[in-house]
């Protein structure tokens, strides 16, 4: 007597088990430290080659019009980059020639509020249920000089890629400030 195939339960769109969870977040502490550390090459290993990086610009809508808030894809964008752009940046700082921080910044990446479900490839074109849909609450303090000093605190949505050795890689990163004016006088600040 033969049986059938057991059906393989699908996982996208389910929130992802506790080891898992407990993976992406200690990914997300290892990414802070090395940001504060200022080890940004070694950041960039936790990125993928096909990274998306982007931080939109918000501006105050009444009630009805919050749809509007968020500036669109191709309007003003913080942020707008590719791995090898964010890569540019950081040889830029260490070639001494990026005056806005030298001397560099010192930093405090605080992230929390992590929420972990795996992608719904049907949502997310060329990801799989193996990758990570992540939204995550951050605040990040900024003190350069003697009396420079800005909060920035936001949320972000981000697809972890699993890598080959099963590791995990930032393959895209959506940022949203909850400021829509920045305060500080410049934003060199990776999030």
């Amino acid at each position: 007597m033969s049986t059938a195939p057991e059906q393989i339960r699908s996982r996208a769109g389910e929130r992802a088990d506790r080891d898992t969870h407990f993976e992406v977040e200690q990914f997300y502490y290892e990414e802070a430290a090395l940001l504060d550390d200022g080890r940004y090459a070694d950041w960039l290993d936790m990125l993928a080659d096909d990274l998306d990086y982007w931080m939109p610009t918000r501006t105050n809508r009444l009630r009805r019009q919050q749809a509007l808030s968020v500036a669109a894809r191709g309007e003003a964008a913080f942020y707008d980059e590719t791995r090898e752009s964010l890569a540019w940046r950081i040889r830029r700082f260490d070639s001494g020639m990026a005056w806005s921080e030298d001397p560099p910044s010192r930093t405090r990446h605080l992230v929390t509020n992590v929420m972990v479900r795996h992608v719904d490839p049907a949502d997310h074109d060329g990801f799989t249920e193996n990758d990570l849909w992540v939204r995550s609450a951050f605040l990040v303090y900024r003190n350069r000089l003697e009396r420079e000093e800005n909060v920035f605190a936001g949320g972000r949505t981000d697809i972890l890629r699993r890598t080959g050795d099963g590791g995990l890689q930032v393959a895209r990163r959506t940022i949203l400030l909850d400021q829509n004016i920045l305060q500080a006088k410049n934003i060199s600040t990776f999030f």
